[in-house]
C-alpha cells in the first residue's frame, strides 16, 4: 500500500502530515501528487470527500518551498467557488505548511480589504480567493498577476453553477502562459470541457471514480409525506423532518434546503421545537457563516441548516447524517449533499423528504445514482396541520378611509352606490349686484384667477358699489363671458378685490 514517504514529498511537509494523524493518501492523492511534483497540468475527476485539497495543496508547498516573495505578486493562486470553501483551503494551507516558511493571504468578500491589501504589500506567495474578490482587488491595482507560476482551480463545475466561468477566463488570460495548471471538478460538462482544453497544456487526466457516483458507505433513505395539499406541505415537511431527527440518535447532521428562504425558515422552526441548530446561506454576513461553521466543527451545533452553498467542499469531519429537506433541482447535487457524510472510509446516513411536488426533480435523481433509496415509515402527528394558512374574508367592496387609505365597506352599512347630485357653491358676497345671478357669479368667480401663478395675495381695494358698472342679466342663449383679473380703462377688473388664496379655493371646487 502506497504511503505518503512514497510520493516525494520533503520532511517537513512529511511531518505536518503526520501531525494530521493521516499516513495513506487517497486515490487522487497518489496519482496528482506525484504529477504535479515534475511540474505537468493535472485534470482531476473527482467527487467530493475524496482529498482534493490535499492533492494540490502539498505539491504547492513543495514546489513554493524554494523562492521568495514579492510585495503584490503572488507566485500561486487557488481559486474556490465560495467563501467557505476558500477559508477551508487556507486553514488546509496552514495546516500543511507550518514547518514551509511560506506566506499566504484569503481573499474573499464580507470581509475588510484594507486587511487583505496589507497583507498584499508585505508579499505573499499564494493567494486564496474567490473570483470576484481576486478580480476586484486587481482592478484596483492592488495585486499583480503576472508572476503567478501555478495555479489552482478548485471546484469548477460548482464555478460554472454559479456563473463565475467568463471571470475564470479572465483571470486565465492575466496569469502568464507558462503556469502549471492543477483542474478539479467532480463532473465535466461541455463548458468545463471547453475551459481545460483552451488554458491547459497537455494535462494529465485523474478519474478516481464515475462523475456523480454516491459512496457505498452512505445508507440512504426516503420518507415520502402522504399530503398533497400544495398549502400545507412546507408544514408537513418540517412535521415530518421534526419527528425523524427526533427518533434518530444524532451526533452532529446537515439539513439541506433548495432556497435561502426555506433555510431561515426550518433552523427557526427546528430551534422553536428545542433542537440546537442554524441557519447558513449566501445572504448571511460572512462573520456569522465562520462562525456558525466554526461551532459546528466543534461540536458545539448540533443541526446546520444549509443551502447548496455547503454543498460542496466543506470539510466537516464526523458527519454522522445528512437530511434533505427537499429534492435537489440539480441531479449533481444530491451526490454533493449527501457527499457530507461517509467520509475517509466513515459511514454515514443519508434521508430524503420527498412530496408529490418532487417527484420529478426524484426521477432524474435515480437515474443518476441507479438505486433508490429505502423506503421509510414514520409516525407523524398532524395535528393543526389544518391551521396552516386561514382562509381570508370574502371582500364586499371597498371606500376611502379619511387617509386616503381603502378599507373594507360592511354590507350592514348600508351604503348606497348612487351618483350624489352635488350641492350647489355658495357664493361669497362680494359686492356683485342683484341683477347678476347665483350662476353667472359662480362662473366669474372660478374664472377670475389671476394670469400670474404667485403665492401673493392679490391687493384688496374698496371699490364703492355705485361706481360699479351694472351687470347686464344674460340669456342660455349667450355666450359665457370672460372675464378678466386685469384692470382696464374704467377700474380694476371683476375679483380684484378677492384675496387670491378664495379665488383659487373656488376654482377647486
Amino acid at each position: 500500500m502506497t504511503k505518503f514517504t512514497d510520493l516525494g514529498l520533503s520532511p517537513e511537509i512529511l511531518k505536518a502530515v503526520a501531525d494530521t494523524g493521516y499516513d495513506t493518501p487517497t486515490a487522487i492523492q497518489e496519482q496528482a501528487i506525484p504529477i504535479a511534483l515534475v511540474g505537468l497540468d493535472v485534470l482531476g475527476i473527482a467527487q467530493t470527500g475524496t482529498g482534493k485539497t490535499a492533492a494540490f495543496t502539498l505539491p504547492m508547498i513543495e514546489k513554493l518551498a524554494s523562492g521568495r516573495s514579492r510585495a503584490r505578486m503572488p507566485r500561486a493562486i487557488v481559486l474556490a467557488p465560495t467563501r467557505e470553501l476558500a477559508d477551508q483551503v487556507a486553514e488546509a494551507f496552514e495546516k500543511y505548511a507550518k514547518y514551509c516558511k511560506l506566506n499566504w493571504a484569503l481573499l474573499i468578500g464580507g470581509v475588510s480589504m484594507s486587511d487583505q491589501v496589507a497583507k498584499l504589500d508585505k508579499g505573499v506567495d499564494v493567494l486564496i480567493a474567490t473570483p470576484g474578490r481576486l478580480l476586484d482587488l486587481f482592478e484596483r491595482s492592488k495585486v499583480m498577476l503576472n508572476g503567478v507560476q501555478l495555479m489552482v482551480v478548485d471546484e469548477a463545475d460548482r464555478m460554472l453553477d454559479m456563473g463565475f466561468i467568463p471571470d475564470i477566463e479572465r483571470i486565465f488570460k492575466l496569469t502568464p502562459p507558462s503556469r502549471q495548471t492543477l483542474f478539479f471538478s467532480a463532473t465535466m460538462p461541455p463548458e468545463i470541457t471547453r475551459l481545460t482544453e483552451q488554458f491547459l497544456k497537455n494535462p494529465v487526466r485523474i478519474e478516481v471514480s464515475r462523475p456523480a457516483s454516491t459512496n457505498e458507505s452512505i445508507t440512504q433513505y426516503v420518507y415520502r409525506v402522504p399530503q398533497k395539499d400544495s398549502k400545507t406541505m412546507a408544514k408537513a415537511k418540517r412535521m415530518a423532518l421534526r419527528t425523524l431527527i427526533g427518533q434518530l440518535d444524532i451526533t452532529n447532521g446537515i439539513v439541506f434546503c433548495n432556497r435561502k428562504s426555506d433555510v431561515d425558515i426550518v433552523a427557526k422552526s427546528l430551534s422553536v421545537h428545542g433542537f440546537n441548530a442554524a441557519p447558513i446561506h449566501g445572504d448571511l454576513d460572512q462573520s456569522l457563516r465562520m462562525k456558525t461553521l466554526d461551532a459546528f466543527r466543534k461540536g458545539e451545533l448540533k443541526l446546520l441548516v444549509a443551502s447548496d452553498v455547503a454543498a460542496r467542499g466543506l470539510d466537516i469531519p464526523n458527519v454522522g447524517h445528512v437530511f434533505n429537506f427537499d429534492v435537489p433541482i440539480h441531479a449533481d447535487d444530491y451526490v454533493h449533499r449527501i457527499g457530507r457524510t461517509g467520509r475517509a472510509g466513515r459511514t454515514g446516513e443519508a434521508y430524503l423528504i420527498l412530496s408529490p411536488q418532487d417527484e420529478k426533480n426524484y426521477d432524474k435523481v435515480l437515474k443518476l445514482i441507479k438505486k433508490e433509496p429505502a423506503p421509510l415509515e414514520l409516525e407523524v402527528d398532524w395535528t393543526g396541520l389544518e391551521d396552516v394558512r386561514p382562509e381570508r374574508p370574502e371582500r364586499k367592496g371597498r371606500e376611502r378611509s379619511p387617509r386616503g387609505r381603502s378599507r373594507p365597506v360592511k354590507a350592514s352599512e348600508g351604503v348606497s352606490m348612487e351618483p350624489v347630485e352635488a350641492a350647489p357653491l355658495p357664493v361669497t358676497d362680494v359686492g356683485a349686484t342683484p341683477e347678476v345671478d347665483s350662476i353667472a357669479t359662480s362662473e366669474a368667480v372660478a374664472t377670475a384667477i389671476p394670469e400670474k401663478k404667485s403665492r401673493r395675495r392679490a391687493s384688496v381695494k374698496s371699490v364703492p358699489a355705485e361706481s360699479k358698472p351694472a351687470a347686464e342679466p344674460r340669456t342660455k342663449s349667450d355666450k359665457k363671458p370672460e372675464y378678466s383679473n386685469d384692470k382696464d380703462s374704467d377700474g380694476a377688473g371683476f375679483g380684484a378685490h378677492v384675496p387670491a388664496f378664495l379665488l383659487r379655493s373656488a376654482y377647486r371646487n
